[in-house]
């Protein structure tokens, strides 16, 4: 099960559940135009691809399969030299249910085949995502000297988590090989085809036979009168065959036919109605006989069915349809469980629905109700593991249970009871590790517990805990560099680093905090030419040298600080050229403005510092990433700099105005942070209300807590 929202800086949660959007296309067709050749032939014979009845309307794990597998987009033109993808593409990925990617070394290399990928990666289960081997050799760049003849895109490589991070876990994606000394174009097309529909490729692999001895049989039929009569015989009993299949799954069916008209009806996207009215189709068929009453297949279709409509609905942004939805279906996964309370498959099934019901309630900030779902589904990972300890599996579930609680709580900003929730999940995933060390995921897993844990330990002030858990992570991340050379870990080396500095920074070890500052700048400045307009590697630059910025500042290194602001500013505004609105580019520019303010302030350039300082204002006000919090003390601190420079000045009325708007603007004073407790002491300070500041300035000096702003 996924981790949940304000995952730490480092690390991406592994997330198992992505809601799939209704689409408009089947399929999108991702190419480098070098292989159009072989694009053409796949787009043309998926398009005209048609689904055996025997299959069509059955419901798989992938939804409803349909008769068609129409229409599939491509690209039909070059990209523009722009910087990222047209607007008409992203709208298509966006309206896609599949992505077909046609694998080659030029395709491994093509900036804008690796961005259709990611783009479409950060809203879709890697189920979704599906290779085309074309040519060369997949995961050939873990191989010394044979790096050239990878052929998958990086972005294909590896998984992507619930808010589109890419992650240090390998991707596995269904592969087709079409290569000359491959599977061959036909088995490897109907191999596709089957991990798109969710069905064996051996049925279509039986389809495929079928159709040609019918081919074969009408061919004889023509030239020798006698075998047409047998010919013909063999043909119908080869279809009564499959009519009595089709009869035997008369259940399936029905629910299968329901939702496939359900298909049909949302494929022009904005008809909620439909939704609504074959939903209640769906249940009208089961209100004839009460929950208990189902037999047990029954019973699991109708639960997994109303999931699958649950997540149409919250992917097309009916949240409250979707619960609906999800609670319908849980009500027959915890009937199961109650017949089978000792099947762990069966609990699993029935935990999905309360993750969800929990996730929901996450999204809309009701915590109490996802704090009770988190802690119920908890329980039923630990009966999992009851029910079969040696399953790793099993085992997971827990450690996901243990990190999606700890996040409700972190987000509750219960810091002390998170990270306990934290120590427990480093627990689990540290023993499954120490059973299978040659297993990377494990390893990577045990990264991200530490920078779950490294946070809360901050948070509530136990900087030894905090720097123990991010150093240790850190050693984690570069023995596994080490191992493969995989740039994924290091680019998590990179926040990692940047972390571990502001927790020294924060003690007043500017020295070792310096060092970590510097060495994410390196980790960032060695990533970035191999792929300039990486915007995650930029966007890592621009802040780690703004932390070192910053700290040079308080060392009063006023020359090499004003190197690294003028590189802070310069990177953000290339970022900003991209998309003027992403918040934590906005985040780092509002740095930009008062780094270069402090800079002005140092040089006795008042006037020039207050202009600087009112633009960072400006810009931070602007802001609004969904942490009101962070976004609140980001203003704060900036009124708290305007005041101070409008003290230089002399104007003191206009001084403590600004400090009292500081004030203003703080939410309450619960569970803040180190950083955020002292710049609430710092305002007090200004505005003269010393028996207030003088209390929280003790509490962070037990701490530890050093830093002078």
């Amino acid at each position: 099960m996924p981790i949940g929202n304000g995952a730490p800086e480092q690390a991406g949660a592994d997330i198992h559940h992505i809601h799939r959007p209704q689409t408009r296309y089947y399929a999108f067709l991702s190419y480098s135009h070098k292989d159009k050749e072989l694009a053409d032939w796949l787009h043309r014979e998926l398009e005209r691809f048609r689904v055996p009845r025997s299959l069509a309307g059955r419901l798989t794990a992938n939804g409803v399969v349909p008769k068609r597998l129409s229409p599939i987009f491509r690209d039909q033109h070059d990209l523009s030299a722009g910087g990222d993808l047209a607007e008409g593409i992203k709208a298509a990925l966006t309206a896609s249910q599949y992505l077909v990617v046609l694998c080659s070394p030029t395709a491994a290399k093509s900036h804008w085949t690796n961005q259709e990928v990611e783009s479409f990666k950060r809203t879709r289960p890697e189920g979704c995502v599906l290779a085309a081997v074309v040519s060369g050799e997949p995961f050939a760049s873990e191989i010394p000297g044979r790096e050239d003849e990878e052929c998958f895109p990086p972005a294909l490589r590896f998984k992507f988590d619930r808010r589109g991070h890419q992650t240090l876990k390998r991707a596995d994606p269904l592969a087709a090989d079409f290569r000359e000394d491959g599977e061959g174009k036909r088995l490897a097309l109907l191999k596709l085809v089957a991990g798109m529909l969710g069905v064996g490729l051996d049925e279509l692999v039986q389809r495929e036979t079928t159709r040609r001895h019918r081919h074969l049989a009408w061919l004889a039929a023509a030239s020798l009168g006698g075998m047409a009569v047998t010919s013909t015989l063999a043909v119908t009993a080869i279809q009564a065959r499959n009519e009595a299949r089709e009869q035997r799954r008369e259940a399936e069916g029905l629910v299968g036919f329901m939702l496939g008209d359900l298909k049909d009806k949302l494929e022009p996207i904005g008809r909620l109605d439909a939704l609504d009215g074959v939903g209640s189709r769906v249940l009208a068929y089961y209100q004839k006989q009460g929950t208990a009453d189902l037999s047990d297949a029954a019973l699991t279709q109708r639960s997994r069915a109303l999931s699958l409509m649950a997540q149409v609905a919250q992917s097309r942004g009916d949240v409250e349809g979707a619960r609906r939805l999800y609670r319908e279906a849980m009500a027959g996964t915890s009937e199961a469980a109650r017949r089978a309370p000792d099947n762990p498959e069966v609990l699993f099934d029935h935990a999905q629905n309360v993750f969800y019901i929990g996730e929901i309630a996450h999204q809309r900030g009701d915590f109490r109700t996802a704090e009770s779902r988190m802690r119920e589904y908890k329980q039923l990972a630990l009966r999992m593991v009851a029910l079969g300890p040696d399953s790793m599996k099993w085992r997971m579930e827990k450690q996901y249970a243990d990190a999606n609680l700890g996040v409700i709580l972190f987000d509750q900003r219960r810091f002390a009871d998170a990270a306990r929730q934290f120590r427990e999940a480093l627990r689990t995933i540290d023993a499954i590790a120490t059973a299978d060390p040659t297993n990377r995921d494990y390893q990577a897993s045990v990264a991200e517990s530490l920078a779950w844990l490294a946070d809360a330990e901050r948070a509530i002030g136990n900087y030894d805990g905090a720097i123990a858990a991010r150093r240790r992570g850190i050693a984690v991340l570069e023995r596994l560099l080490a191992e493969t050379r995989d740039v994924s870990y290091q680019q998590r080396l990179i926040p990692a680093r940047r972390s571990l500095g502001r927790l020294y920074s924060e003690q007043g070890r500017g020295d070792l905090a310096s060092d970590q500052f510097r060495a994410a700048v390196n980790e960032a400045e060695v990533l970035i030419p191999k792929e300039p307009t990486n915007t995650v590697w930029l966007d890592y630059a621009s802040s780690a040298r703004a932390y070192l910025a910053a700290e040079l500042l308080r060392a009063g290194k006023m020359d090499e600080a004003a190197n690294q602001t003028a590189a802070v500013c310069s990177g953000s505004a290339d970022l900003l050229k991209r998309d003027a609105t992403n918040p934590p580019w906005r985040g780092t520019m509002s740095a930009c403005w008062k780094l270069r303010a402090k800079l002005a302030l140092a040089r006795g350039a008042n006037g020039e510092a207050l202009g600087f300082a009112q633009r960072s204002l400006d810009v931070a006000k602007s802001i609004r990433s969904g942490d009101a919090v962070t976004d609140a003390y980001r203003v704060s601190s900036t009124y708290r700099l305007v005041g101070d420079i409008e003290q230089k000045l002399g104007n003191a009325k206009a001084a403590r105005a600004s400090w009292s708007a500081a004030l203003r603007v703080l939410p309450a004073p619960a569970s803040e942070e180190p950083d955020q407790a002292a710049e609430r002491a710092l305002i007090l300070s200004r505005l003269g209300r010393e028996t207030q500041a003088r209390p929280i300035a003790a509490k962070l000096n037990a701490m530890g807590y050093r830093q002078i702003s």
